[in-house]
């Protein structure tokens, strides 16, 4: 290890979300110099839908912060709406994962998990932003290139400064500035969602159900290829959403702030959702979805959480899998420290793709084929009418299926992965399916 104060840290972490404070606790639970720079000072607020599912409350408790967050809002399942037809299914039981979710705001969230890298022995830096790489290297083709740290600006500090480190990790989110500066971009082939969000009051706030509207129309009253959400926070408030797919180019001219608004006088009178129980104007931002970000690694730099790409195309979610791979990055930068160099790096990359390849092309199909609208229908009007459908579906788009498992979530996934691989085949050849 690198000793400290030797102006070098092992690791320098590029941003203090999920991700990166999840890669920094885990580098510094294992004994490694790791510092973190974050932009903002925590909390801050964070446009998000703030819904954790089971896999992202199974990395919390493996990081022991179940217990501390006392600010959020237990559930236990999802409550699934469209086409004048209601679905509540509770989260299944899955080995290794809880069998329910919680709701607490990213403002709570992500300083919780900071403090818990801190009291870890991370370094985190906080209103301290990343200007530029330090001596960024020649990347090898499809690499990221390798860089000696960042020359960083803090309001503390009169002048920028350099912050060095053996390893440099990308985690600044889906704009991920520091990432396109070492050579990341998006694969406009993949696809990328748009999300905007807002809090509500509601004398509702504390349900056990977080509930999705499948369904989600235009002000004309016309399907759309995305989904609505209303998530209670058990504190007086619901966060209130609409996430758009802009997979097609019929769908890109489209405003989210006027669906947000259909969405809004569409939703259940019962939530007493409307401009008058607004809490704040609705935010929004993009998700690079399905491994649709690259380069993810270099001699000693790798991209992690929503700067890789990793958000989930089923269903927008992205917290747990910031988590996921701020850890899975933590372990190979660990045996890279060690002694293994950029070879672990690059395992890193392997990894990825053993643990979600698969998964995220057949998700990137999956947003294909509900890009159109009339298949959209077809598909989520006949899966409404059967519980056993939407219970098996939920595992799939939760990604909350038994390992070797032979039940009808695992068997129909299987069949998809096969169908996928068709498909990507054939683009490959050119034939549109």
């Amino acid at each position: 290890m690198a000793k400290r104060g030797d102006n070098v840290h092992d690791v320098l972490v590029i941003g203090g979300g999920p991700s990166g404070s999840s890669c920094a606790y885990w580098l510094a639970e294992a004994g490694w110099d790791v510092a973190v720079v974050e932009k903002k000072e925590l909390p801050r607020e964070k446009t998000c839908g703030d819904g954790l599912t089971p896999r992202a409350v199974r990395q919390l408790a493996d990081m022991g912060l179940e217990d501390s967050m006392t600010g959020a809002h237990r559930y236990g399942g999802l409550r699934s709406i469209a086409f004048g037809r209601t679905i509540e299914l509770r989260w299944p039981e899955v080995p290794g994962f809880p069998t329910y979710g919680y709701t607490i705001t990213r403002h709570d969230l992500d300083a919780l998990v900071a403090e818990r890298a801190s009291k870890a022995g991370a370094t985190v830096l906080q209103g301290t932003e990343a200007l530029e790489p330090l001596e960024p290297a020649e990347p090898e083709s499809g690499a990221l290139a390798g860089c000696g740290g960042a020359m960083v600006s803090s309001k503390a500090a009169a002048s920028p400064a350099e912050l060095r480190a053996r390893y440099v990790v990308v985690a600044d989110g889906a704009n991920s500035r520091f990432g396109r500066a070492l050579g990341t971009s998006r694969d406009r082939n993949y696809p990328q969602g748009m999300a905007l969000r807002g809090y509500y009051r509601s004398e509702r706030h504390d349900e056990e159900w977080i509930e999705s509207h499948l369904d989600i129309r235009d002000a004309d009253g016309d399907v759309v290829p995305g989904y609505g959400w209303i998530f209670p926070l058990g504190d007086g408030r619901v966060n209130v959403g609409v996430g758009l797919l802009s997979t097609d180019q019929r769908w890109k001219g489209l405003n989210t702030s006027r669906l947000m608004d259909a969405f809004v006088a569409q939703a259940p009178k019962s939530w007493g959702i409307s401009p008058e129980t607004s809490c704040a104007p609705a935010t929004g931002g993009r998700l690079p979805m399905g491994l649709g970000v690259g380069p993810r690694t270099g001699i000693n730099t790798l991209a992690i959480g929503d700067a890789g790409g990793l958000i989930n195309p089923f269903n927008g979610e992205g917290i747990a899998y910031g988590y996921e791979t701020g850890r899975m990055a933590a372990a190979f930068l660990g045996q890279a420290l060690a002694g293994g160099g950029a070879e672990s790096i690059a395992d890193y990359e392997r990894h990825l793709d053993e643990i979600y390849g698969d998964y995220y092309r057949v998700g990137r199909a999956f947003v294909r084929l509900i890009s159109d609208p009339r298949r959209m229908r077809l598909c989520v009007s006949s899966g409404m009418h059967s519980r056993a459908f939407m219970a098996q579906l939920m595992r799939i788009m939760a990604n909350l299926m038994r390992p070797q498992g032979s039940g009808p979530a695992e068997v129909g996934y299987r069949a998809m992965v096969g169908m996928a691989g068709v498909l990507q085949r054939l683009e490959k050849v050119g034939i549109s399916v």
